[in-house]
């Protein structure tokens, strides 16, 4: 039997099970949607961590940016 046949066949029996069972139906929305939240927590994470080399250096150009503006407004207004 090919590996598709047995994915179908699983999926297929989860679609069922889904279907005519109404707690089964709430149970896979629950786990879709706790999925989809990890997956942002983790993109967040990943995005936000300060031990990111990327992050790390798009915080220090943006301190860098905000401090270089702070310095013109302070010695302009001196």
């Amino acid at each position: 039997m090919d590996f598709h046949y047995i994915l179908f066949a699983i999926f297929a029996v989860a679609a069922y099970f889904i279907v005519t069972d109404e707690s089964v139906a709430a149970a896979f929305y629950y786990v879709t949607a706790l999925a989809k939240q990890y997956t942002q927590r983790q993109w967040w994470w990943l995005t936000h961590n300060p031990r990111n080399p990327v992050v790390k250096y798009m915080m220090w150009r943006r301190s860098m940016k905000l401090a270089k503006e702070l310095q013109k407004y302070f010695d302009e207004n001196k």
